[in-house]
């Protein structure tokens, strides 16, 4: 593959990344899941939830859980390898802010370790991992931020 196709592959899958934030904040549940390989994996355990399989289980999952919280997703710095014409790998640094309930919002800083796969001429998101760097939360009048250690000890507690 030259250098200008190169180029081409890795600005559809920018374009994909971004239509994954907006169809998500703006709960556009439909259009979100066509972004999804059928086949699709999630893994949020490292930032303290849980593992999912398949597209559509995923989608109904986050759409259950955030269908009326205000949330806002932006991904920056990517960091996209084609590993062949049809298959790539990337990782995003995230910042997401979700409101939990009122008063009390969250403001998260991570990264998403995802792979790719070009199905029927486009790229679709087939598995994506989130990590969690810092996590704070916040209202109005306070602002708690809750280190890694901690997050690690509450989610261990709560798979008991």
């Amino acid at each position: 593959m030259d250098a200008a196709s190169t180029l081409l592959e890795i600005e559809a899958i920018k374009q994909l990344k971004a239509r994954y934030c907006r169809f998500l904040d703006t709960k556009d549940w439909q259009a979100w899941r066509g972004i999804f390989a059928d086949d699709f994996h999630s893994d949020t355990s490292p930032s303290g939830g849980k593992v999912i399989d398949g597209a559509d289980e995923f989608v109904a999952f986050v759409r259950k859980m955030l269908e009326k919280q205000p949330t806002v997703h932006q991904v920056h710095a990517p960091e996209i390898e084609l590993t062949s014409a049809t298959t790539a790998r990337g990782v995003w640094a995230l910042n997401d802010v979700v409101r939990l309930a009122p008063g009390l919002n969250l403001d998260g800083y991570g990264h998403y370790h995802e792979t790719y796969e070009k199905i029927d001429g486009q790229w679709r998101i087939t598995s994506s991992t989130l990590t969690r760097l810092r996590t704070d939360f916040f209202n109005p009048l306070f602002s708690v931020r809750i280190s890694d250690r901690l997050t690690r000890a509450a989610t261990k507690l709560s798979r008991r």
